[in-house]
């Protein structure tokens, strides 16, 4: 052994691992999303993670989730074996794959991502391998209540330079996702629940597509999201015939509990298939990418468990052919939407990135968000993730109760019968 060797060595004896000291939940509102952050504190003095475990719908239930299961099991342990650790409470739960346990593990494992990050005195991508690309090629959501309304937004996000727009309009009468609604008193439902119809959704969502490859012309990337609310045979049909309007991808055209209509998409037509929001399990991705049902794979990074099962998707997703496009809405923290940034700037097969705006209540918070420019987004150079968050003022948006009641869930939709539709 060399003297530079020796030397090297004594010095790693003499540095102890940082073990884990406390974890804590951070829960905020600043934007009408309730996030949820998970912050793990070391016994090595300024030495701590941020990781995103946000849940929305059911943000109440991450916190005790983190607090009462996963931070007596880890507390003493030491922070460097992420996957390790990543298993280790994945399995100890022995029913797994649930939003809750998922989302709560992320928060731990994308906290320990930042530490050692932060050890390393490196941004996470350097820890990944390194970039891949300068930027991250990002889109923009334009709706409107009318196809005017959504050129008009279309065409404003052209103006800043974005390349890709996702556009969604409304439909009269209707809680449509994505966009406002006018009215339209013809319709007489049978309660009086929100309303949708996934027929009436299909022939507006069509002609916006012609509307907007007519008006916006052909060098912009159109995207539209499905939302999975359409019967599985209508999801061919709107495929097939959005098949003309060269669109860059179709987001969730089936429900997680269609999988298998995928096969009769892609023996119909070649249209670009975007897939996995709700995804929580491999038992869900995994056939879809093998099969090479879809083109691109849409996990949300916290459901699926954290920053370390997500990479391990976009490399299975890049030996098919997949690329990713990682779910990025207001209901993302900004750790999480740097977890996003990071994978994309590392994965080869990166496709393109949701972007979300953070207002000025939401950087104050969480300084070091990731930075928009000229329709990319760029990653932070700092260590870790490069953000830190100011609990104080956390402290001042807390979650509120959502209007309907439901405490952040989204409540029931109904068609004109009264029949209970997905969301």
């Amino acid at each position: 052994m060399t003297q530079a060797q020796e030397q090297v060595e004594r010095a790693t004896r003499a540095m102890p691992l940082p073990r884990i000291k406390d974890i804590s939940v951070i829960e905020c509102e600043p934007a009408g999303s309730r996030l949820t952050v998970v912050k793990i504190t070391t016994d090595q003095d300024g030495l701590y993670g941020y990781g995103c475990a946000t849940f929305t719908q059911r943000a109440d239930l991450v916190k005790p989730a983190v607090e009462k299961y996963l931070k007596p099991f880890l507390l003493g342990k030491t922070t460097d074996r992420i996957e390790d650790i990543w298993q280790s409470c994945y399995d100890s739960s022995y029913w797994r794959n649930g939003p809750v346990l998922n989302n709560a593990l992320s928060g731990i494992d994308q906290a320990l991502w930042d530490i050692k990050g932060r050890q390393a005195g490196m941004p996470v991508y350097q820890l990944a391998g390194g970039k891949c690309r300068e930027a991250v090629d990002a889109y923009a959501h334009a709706d409107g209540a009318e196809y005017a309304e959504v050129i008009d937004n279309a065409k404003k996000f052209m103006a800043q330079g974005f390349r890709n727009v996702r556009v969604q309009v409304g439909v009269p009468g209707m809680a449509g996702y994505g966009a406002q609604h006018g009215e339209d008193h013809t319709l007489k439902p049978l309660h009086n629940k929100p309303l949708f119809e996934p027929a009436y959704a299909m022939r507006r969502g069509l002609k916006l597509l012609e509307t907007a490859r007519k008006e916006l012309g052909e060098e912009v990337n159109l995207l539209h999201d499905m939302h999975e609310r359409l019967t599985p045979n209508e999801a061919v049909m709107f495929c097939k015939e959005a098949e003309q309007y060269n669109m860059f991808f179709l987001e969730d055209p089936l429900s997680p509990e269609d999988l298998g209509y995928f096969q009769q998409i892609r023996q119909n037509c070649a249209t670009p298939i975007a897939m996995g929001e709700l995804f929580n399990s491999p038992h869900e991705w995994q056939p879809l990418i093998e099969g090479r049902l879809i083109d691109y794979i849409r996990v949300h990074l916290s459901e699926a468990g954290g920053f370390t099962p997500s990479r391990k998707i976009a490399i299975l997703a890049e030996m098919y052919g997949v690329k990713t496009a990682w779910h990025g809405p207001g209901d993302v923290s900004p750790v999480g939407h740097m977890a996003n940034v990071t994978l994309d700037i590392v994965s080869y097969n990166f496709g393109i990135q949701e972007y979300t705006p953070f207002n000025e209540t939401t950087q104050e918070i969480f300084r070091g968000c990731p930075v928009l420019k000229n329709g990319y987004l760029w990653v932070n150079e700092k260590p870790g993730w490069g953000i830190e968050i100011d609990e104080q003022a956390a402290a001042k948006y807390p979650f509120r109760q959502s209007a309907n009641g439901l405490n952040g869930g989204w409540g029931e939709i109904r068609k004109l019968d009264g029949t209970v539709i997905k969301q």
